[in-house]
Parts: C-alpha cells; structure tokens; sequence
C-alpha cells in the first residue's frame, strides 16, 4: 500500500527536509521492525521508536512542534495560549510550596519553556523566590528552553535523572499522553488482541496477536468486552505515576492532560479509542504516516493514574476539569487586571480569546483535566475548592 494514499485529506505537503528526515525514520523503523520477534512490533515500541529515537524520533529531532499558528510548530499547549495560564498555575504552586515547607519546582517535559517563564515572574511577584528543576528528556527542547529561560540564571537548573528524594510541587503538563500506549481489539469472540505494525512490502501496515495474559487480565478488569472495540492503556504512563510515590517525600504533583475518568474512556460509543496525532496544527488518526515528523498521544485514563498513585501510598488530592480549576485559582481576576491600565486593545482583546479557548466546554476547558496527587498535603486545594470530582474517578 502506497503511504500517499492513506494521508488525511488536507494535510500539508512535506519540504525536502521534511521527505528526508521522515525517510530515514522510515528506515530506521523498518529494521526494527524486520528485527521485532516474528515480525510484529508492539505499538507500545513503535510509539516509543517514533517519538523518542536518538536523533530522528519526533521529540529528538530539530522539527518546531510548539507554535500559535501556521507555519511554526504541530500544535499549541495552554502555555503557549497565554501567559495567564502559567499566572495562574502559580497561585496554586505557591500554595503547594507553602504547605510542603519547600521553594523547588520540578516540571517534567517543559516543552519551549513556556510555563517556567510564566511562573516564575508570577512567583517573584508574590514575593516567592523558587528553584525551577526541568527534566526534559528531549535535547532539542532542552537547548530551546535553555535559551528561553537564560535570563533566570541558575534559578533553574535541568536533571538527568529523577531526584531520589524530593519535596514541593511538581508539574507535568501534556507529558501522559504523550508516553507510549498500548492497543488493543476484543475480536467478535470476546478474545483481547493486542495491535502492533508489521512490514507489507516497503509500508507498514496494522496487524495484531492474542493479547499477553497480563494484558488480558487488566482489561477484562477494565472493561467488559465488546466485539470489535478498540483502544489504548497506557501502563507505562501508570508506573510513572506509581513509581512518584518512592521519591516525592512532601509535596503534590498536578498533571494536566486531556482524558477521561474511567467509565468514560471505555465508554461503548468510544469504539475507536483516542489516538490522535498532529503535524503542522492538523489532528489526524494515522499513525504509521510521517514517522518522526509528527506528534502521537494517546488520552488519559484518570482512572487509572489515581489508582497508580495510590498504589504508590500517595494520597489523591484532587481532581476537576481545567476550567474549574483555572476559575478556582483566579483566572478571570488575573484577566481583569492584565487589561487594566491603558492595556492596548489588540493585546486584550488577544487575552481575552485566549482565555475563552482555556475555558470554552467547546475547546480545552471540559477536555483537560486537572489532577492533583501528593503526600503530607492536606486537601483541598485552591484549585479544587469548587467542582471537585474525585468521586467520579
């Protein structure tokens, strides 16, 4: 099958960088492939292999993936809307920090720096002087955020590795849907079958296999089986969440992503699961297209990352859609104050449709989530004073 013809209508034409960048992950891809057992390469590594192979995965590679607009970048994060949302993140931050006895921040995967270069001056105004760490296992978006953030000087500083013992808030915004997922079918005999990508010719093409009995047994726990329904679990995404609870000694981590709670996610209806990638701000459901040139995520089962940070004996603090939780933690006053004093109108008006799109059900306000794991932390916070709903989880 020849790739052209399974591109979503309206994507753009790749350059002549682009064509080569994506034909030598395409070869990558295909020794993998011939290399995997039989064959068959789970979904789970070929996401792993697209997003994160030294120098050619999409996030190891040079390509632009953060932008407002056409031409720049493959999509935008709420950071990058608004300065506002990084403001008002801070509020919360701070009162973590306060809570924890801690002045350290640790952001997982912070994209172009965006969200440390709104909180930190939000932070100072308080009056708080933080320590900013960043774990970024990018080195292209490290190099970019170096240079964003120089001006803080050692203020911030980037790890290597996770911390073996830390205390304060952490932030992990769009980092779950963005670590490799599995896939998986109920066949019309109720059996689980487990998706993977195999070579037809010179493509890739979907192909699948009974699923492993650990799999089996967890969606059945999940879910009950529905013939030809498919979606995604992610285990690694669990274990990460899970694994917090052997490091963080005081302090709360709050992880922003799109998702639902359980019973949503594997709701009958979402027949096809969440898959979705984007390249050059158009979504599209193909992933085995533009190998290294466009972003892959998977949404989140909140559900299950509560379920995984309470595995880990951490406490689940809160959880609520990111509108409420930007309400709670005063957005709209901070709106009302940066279009105050002679603001020019462009710029308001600017913020203002920014803001909307933060919280619009239509647009990220419903779709995002906000959820809030921790230990030593006395619940509620701020952001959950109003709208809470752990007991939807």
């Amino acid at each position: 099958m020849n790739p052209a013809s399974r591109l979503p209508a309206g994507l753009p034409a790749l350059d002549d960088a682009s064509t080569a960048h994506a034909q030598a992950m395409r070869d990558y891809l295909a020794r993998q492939v011939q290399q995997s057992e039989h064959g068959f390469m789970p979904f789970e590594h070929w996401m792993r292999l697209a997003l994160y192979a030294p120098g050619l995965g999409y996030y190891a590679a040079g390509n632009t993936k953060f932008g407002a607009g056409m031409p720049t970048g493959d999509f935008t994060t709420a950071p990058e809307l608004t300065p506002l949302f990084g403001k008002t993140l801070a509020r919360q931050v701070a009162e973590i920090l306060e809570r924890s006895g801690s002045d350290t921040i640790l952001e997982f995967g912070a994209g172009s720096g965006a969200l440390a270069a709104s909180i930190l001056p939000a932070l100072a105004d308080m009056g708080i002087s933080a320590r900013y760490l960043i774990l970024e296992v990018s080195a292209d978006l490290r190099a970019r955020q170096q240079e964003r953030l120089a001006d803080h000087g050692v203020t911030v500083t980037w790890l290597d590795a996770l911390p073996e013992d830390f205390s304060g808030c952490i932030l992990a915004n769009e980092v779950l849907d963005a670590m490799p997922a599995t896939l998986f079918r109920w066949d019309e005999a109720g059996a689980l079958q487990e998706l993977g990508v195999r070579l037809e010719e010179t493509d890739f093409a979907w192909t699948e296999r009974p699923a492993p009995a650990e799999l089996a047994d967890i969606m059945s726990q999940r879910m009950p089986p529905l013939p030809g329904y498919r979606s995604e679990l992610n285990l690694q995404a669990e274990a990460w969440v899970r694994q917090m609870g052997a490091w963080l000694s005081k302090g709360a981590a709050l992880l922003l992503d799109y998702g639902f709670p359980q019973a949503e996610y594997y709701h009958p209806q979402r027949a096809e699961g969440t898959l979705m990638c984007h390249f050059r701000h158009h979504a599209h459901a193909e992933p085995l297209i533009h190998p290294g040139l466009q972003d892959i995520t998977a949404h989140v089962d909140f559900t299950a990352m509560a379920d995984a940070a309470l595995a880990g004996g951490l406490d689940v603090l809160g959880y609520t859609s990111q509108a409420r939780f930007l309400m709670n933690a005063g957005l709209p006053e901070l709106l009302v104050a940066s279009t105050r004093n002679g603001t020019d109108p462009a710029a308001a008006g600017r913020a203002m449709s920014a803001v909307q799109k933060l919280l619009s059900e239509a647009e990220m306000g419903e779709l995002f989530k906000v959820l809030a794991i921790g230990r030593g932390i006395d619940a509620p916070l701020m952001g959950f004073t109003r709208g809470d709903r752990r007991d939807r989880l």
